[in-house]
């Protein structure tokens, strides 16, 4: 059974730091590009961050750039979303995904809720 399950999300101060993690099980994805994404109540899903399969490429939505990090370590089928001086407008369900061999995102996690604050 393929599966994406994130950790890592809890409450902090705004200017602190999290570190969320989103565990890979069921096949290796070390092929796939893997993102992070965000919902907040009453919005829609937003994209954060993506990581291509060797980890060598990475994007950013400009909100978080310069304060985000996304990284992976293939061989232990994780990747890392590392978000440091945390703002009142980042919080939300923080969910793991993964393209699966595909261009789209097609293998969700459950999600990790991010509460910032101020």
């Amino acid at each position: 059974q393929v599966q994406l399950v994130e950790s890592g999300g809890g409450l902090v101060q705004a200017g602190g730091s999290l570190r969320l993690s989103c565990a890979a099980s069921g096949r290796t994805f070390s092929s796939d590009a893997m993102g992070w994404f965000r919902q907040a109540p009453g919005k829609e899903r937003e994209f954060v961050a993506q990581i291509t399969g060797s980890g060598g490429s990475t994007y950013y939505a400009n909100s978080v750039k310069g304060r985000f990090t996304i990284s992976r370590d293939n061989a232990k089928n994780t990747v890392y979303l590392q978000m440091n001086s945390l703002k009142p407008e980042d919080p939300g369900v923080y969910y793991c995904a993964a393209t699966g061999g595909t261009t789209v995102y097609n293998v969700w996690g459950q999600g990790t809720q991010v509460t910032v604050s101020s």
